[in-house]
């Protein structure tokens, strides 16, 4: 620790707080919109419809976030839809002096980036309100200094100029978010917690039933950090305190920001705790100079990027940290030059060669859960608790409640994990918000028949259901995956799934149950994960421009198996892609490049008329090869969300790998059958 965090004044809050400024309404109404950045004061009621579900993505869309300083005051809202507009420019929220904006349901929904609430505290929105706060962003908010409400009562007393008192924001949260919001953020917190001016409470609960993720929380509890002391009996939904992380990791869109958090607030000089536990990796923006929009290029954009992927560099060099990096151009099978991707997306490869059984994970992205698939507790944190767990190995949690589906039953063939996924997204439960900021445990004996790759998958896309993190018991699929992928002993597999299982009578706030057997392939309309129907449902033929496979949820092993399967047949057949569309077909990681390599893939994708790309988040990120170019585009993809603007303008459809590749064969969403497929052949 560095000592002068020792010496380091901090204050904490007033008892009253004091805000002066206009409250801007986040609204559907996109005139509405205007005239409050025009100037006018909105005298809101009830009857004027808020915006649902505003993704981080739509706060600060993808190039917005190559910024990492307070040049993002600038740009908060620039990816906002209000009907079919986007009716905020640059500047011009700061520029009308707002101290508050609110929302309706889920604000904040989607990825973890802290740049979202850095960039509305950045351009003076010093409190936001919503009918319904996503846990990560609602965290990040609190990290950084924001303050967060669900009671629109305070609007009134705002606008009258009365102060607040800060109980109104700390009201029902627990000892220690209290201790954040008081101590304006978290890096506060920690110097006066280091400093041993605030206690952690102590938790008291007795023995009981526990979840899985109950029993790794229980496990990894700082008890007494000083002391070394870690883990206790039990824990119980609400108890907070500090967990012990096995593994913490940052991609190039996160590391630079926290880097210069570290740099300001601790020392420039000054070591990370424990280097070998920390991962970062360049996966985001491998491919963006072939994708950025010349109008992004000339506003200097491709060059501000750049200094991401620098600072990220030269930070790892000088702490000693492990970076998964951008590979050197290459010459492909024709002798041709072929654009460098990444070592491995940073999900992709913490799972392949990093997850263990029973772990605690971190990452800076919402899709941290997808380590959940060999039984760890893995989730996504933003900048400022990744910047501090660079300092305490510790991050600030409060145990969520757990609800757990179970899908029973034999799928279909042609039925998959994703479909899985888009079958829970559309369950009201999980569509109307009930299941943010929950545990989501997925069992059953449909769940235990797929591999860990397709576990990874449902995982993964617990970002999408607002989940804290999802998980599935490790089993004997564990240990085979860890014997096969990890060169583990059988016998120390075991050992470390031994005991990984939720207690009979264990709490669930909801039980979900779904028969595999009745599920048939899936897709979710533009705008939203959670707009599943099946495939039959859509009526009219609709027609594709892009057909893109890959991203962390859809670049593993077997996802490519999928795509192969299907485009085998097709070219058996002597069946291509149908002219004019554009499929992308794109790895997680490079040892599922060198896989498909080694299983001839790469002849068959090139074969039936598809572009095989290296690892890269690319198009899911809005950064590579499959980004839409219009409004009127229409992709089909097996990336995980489809917010708008996520993969540019365009309408994006999700499905499974065996959906996009039948797609691409058809030119219009299909599913694939294998009957017919078969028959045909």
């Amino acid at each position: 620790m560095a000592t002068s965090l020792l010496q380091r004044p901090v204050e904490r809050r007033s008892d009253q707080v004091r805000l002066s400024g206009r409250i801007l309404y986040l609204c559907d109404d996109p005139g509405l919109l205007k005239r409050q950045l025009d100037g006018e004061d909105l005298e809101w009621t009830p009857a004027i419809a808020l915006r649902d579900n505003i993704s981080t993505d739509e706060i600060t869309p993808a190039y917005i976030c190559y910024y990492f300083d307070e040049t993002l005051g600038e740009f908060p809202y620039l990816g906002l839809k209000a009907g079919d507009q986007f009716p905020i420019a640059r500047a011009s929220v700061k520029r009308g002096r707002f101290v508050a904006s609110v929302a309706g349901k889920r604000r904040g929904k989607g990825s973890s980036r802290e740049q979202s609430p850095y960039a509305e505290m950045c351009a003076g929105i010093q409190l936001v309100v919503g009918e319904s706060i996503e846990r990560i962003y609602k965290e990040n908010c609190q990290n950084l200094g924001v303050l967060t409400s669900t009671d629109f009562s305070v609007l009134e007393r705002l606008k009258s100029g009365e102060p607040i008192p800060l109980s109104v924001f700390t009201e029902g949260e627990g000892e220690i978010t209290r201790g954040i919001i008081e101590y304006g953020g978290l890096f506060n917190y920690n110097v006066a917690r280091l400093q041993g001016r605030v206690r952690v409470p102590a938790i008291t609960t007795g023995p009981r039933p526990m979840t899985i993720g109950e029993k790794i929380f229980a496990r990894h509890w700082v008890v007494d950090a000083a002391a070394g002391r870690i883990g206790v009996p039990a824990v119980r939904p609400g108890d907070e305190g500090f967990v012990v992380t096995d593994i913490r990791f940052s991609h190039e869109y996160v590391t630079p920001m926290a880097a210069i958090f570290f740099e300001q607030f601790v020392g420039q000089d000054e070591p990370l705790n424990d280097p070998p536990s920390i991962f970062f990796f360049r996966d985001h923006l491998t491919f963006l100079n072939q994708v950025m929009r010349p109008e992004h290029v000339e506003m200097g954009l491709l060059d501000v990027a750049a200094q991401l992927e620098k600072k990220q560099r030269e930070f790892a060099q000088a702490k000693g940290v492990r970076l998964y990096g951008q590979l050197q151009e290459r010459l492909n099978l024709h002798g041709a030059v072929t654009a460098a991707g990444s070592e491995a997306i940073c999900h992709s490869k913490i799972l392949e060669a990093h997850a263990l059984p029973g772990q605690i994970i971190i990452g800076s992205d919402s899709h941290t859960p997808h380590a959940g698939a060999v039984g760890c507790v893995a989730f996504g944190v933003g900048t400022t608790a990744v910047f501090n767990s660079w300092i305490t190995k510790d991050v600030r949690v409060q145990v969520p409640k757990s609800f757990r589906v179970t899908i029973r039953g034999r799928k279909p063939e042609n039925v998959t994990a994703k479909d899985f996924m888009l079958q829970i997204l559309r369950h009201p439960y999980v569509k109307n918000g009930d299941a943010i900021g929950q545990i989501v445990e997925y069992a059953g004996e449909a769940v235990e028949a797929l591999s860990v790759d397709e576990r990874a998958t449902m995982t993964n896309m617990a970002a999408e259901v607002g989940a804290f993190t999802g998980i599935i018991a490790p089993d004997r699929k564990t240990v085979d995956y860890l014997v096969e992928a990890r060169g583990m002993s059988r016998a120390e597999a075991e050992r470390l799934c031994e005991g990984l299982c939720s207690d009979p009578g264990a709490e669930y706030v909801k039980e979900i149950e779904i028969d595999a057997s009745a599920l048939k392939p899936m897709i979710a309309l533009p705008g939203d994960p959670g707009n599943g129907l099946y495939i039959e449902e859509l009526g009219e033929p609709v027609r594709i421009d892009i057909a893109y496979a890959g991203s962390c949820t859809a670049g593993k092993r077997e996802d490519m198996d999928m795509y192969a399967r299907v485009f085998r047949e097709a070219v058996d057949r002597g069946q291509k892609v149908v002219p004019g569309i554009l499929c992308y077909i794109q790895c997680g990681s490079q040892d599922v490049f060198r896989y498909c390599q080694a299983q001839g893939y790469d002849r068959i994708f090139r074969e039936v008329g598809a572009t095989f790309i290296e690892p890269s988040c690319g198009a899911c990120i809005n950064a590579g090869p499959g980004v839409s170019r219009q409004k009127t585009d229409v992709t089909i993809s097996a990336i995980n969300r489809n917010f708008p603007g996520r993969s540019g303008p365009g309408q994006l459809y999700l499905a499974s790998p065996y959906t996009v590749a039948a797609s691409a064969l058809s030119g219009y969403i299909t599913a694939w059958e294998p009957e017919r497929a078969a028959a045909a052949v």
